[in-house]
């Protein structure tokens, strides 16, 4: 009877070996690497569309100036459908590892600004540079390091909405690092939502995908440096990233 039984544990229900320690070992691995490739994917979608924001703003001022009514309808048509298109890229995409160089991040976030230049003057937002690190370049990839900047300064828009107002300064620390904070003076973040800030897919927008600032952590991460946020209900946000320096 003893026998038995332990035979029957060991094929199993279905009559099939059990899996073995390496076998799961595998299976993990082939699992996380299926949750990477599917951030890294919604990951590059979601900056093609950050980029889209400031094209179409651009796009937005020359259509009104054409008086080819047809032809816009063509180019507004195109703009949505590359933004679907972006949307489906989220199970397609592969990783580019990071290129790591010397990064001025002063001039880096004066570029981010410039593209966002439209956007802020049609919203009355006040904008505030407080450059204070020196030397101010950083290691790390600028691309990547864009898609922080651009992700955070467009949060910080949409947080002061109208008449608001951001704040971008920037200091050395004594660990090596330059911090660079991005405070808005948007209404802040409640005590619950901050505590999952950083989880992918959670978000409080209507429209948002929840990948913006998962995205952010993990480059920063990447990058030898973290980010963090401080907020207070009524009061605003800042939201901090330390990077090595050079």
């Amino acid at each position: 009877m003893s026998s038995g039984l332990s035979d029957k544990k060991s094929s199993g229900a279905a009559g099939k070996p059990p899996a073995t320690y390496p076998d799961l070992q595998d299976n993990l691995r082939r699992l996380d690497r299926l949750a990477n490739l599917g951030l890294v994917s919604a990951s590059i979608a979601h900056e093609i569309k950050n980029g889209l924001v400031a094209i179409n703003t651009f796009l937005e001022l020359l259509l009104q100036k054409g008086d080819d009514e047809e032809l816009n309808n063509v180019v507004r048509r195109e703009y949505k459908r590359i933004d679907a298109l972006a949307t489906q890229m989220l199970r397609f995409a592969a990783y580019k590892p990071a290129a790591f160089t010397s990064v001025c991040a002063h001039g880096l976030l004066d570029r981010s600004l410039r593209l966002l230049d439209h956007q802020i003057k049609t919203r009355m937002i006040t904008l505030e540079r407080d450059y204070q690190a020196a030397p101010s370049a950083v290691h790390g990839d600028e691309s990547q390091l864009q898609q922080i900047f651009m992700n955070l300064l467009l949060n910080a828009m949409d947080a002061v909405g109208n008449n608001g107002e951001i704040v971008i300064a920037t200091r050395n620390t004594v660990a090596g690092q330059m911090d660079i904070h991005i405070r808005d003076s948007g209404s802040g973040i409640s005590p619950e939502n901050l505590a999952r800030l950083f989880e992918p897919f959670f978000t409080t927008k209507k429209n948002g995908t929840g990948l913006g600032l998962a995205i952010c952590r993990r480059i920063a991460e990447e990058h030898h440096g973290r980010i963090e946020v401080q907020s207070e209900v009524g009061r605003g946000s800042t939201f901090i990233v330390a990077l090595p320096l050079e």
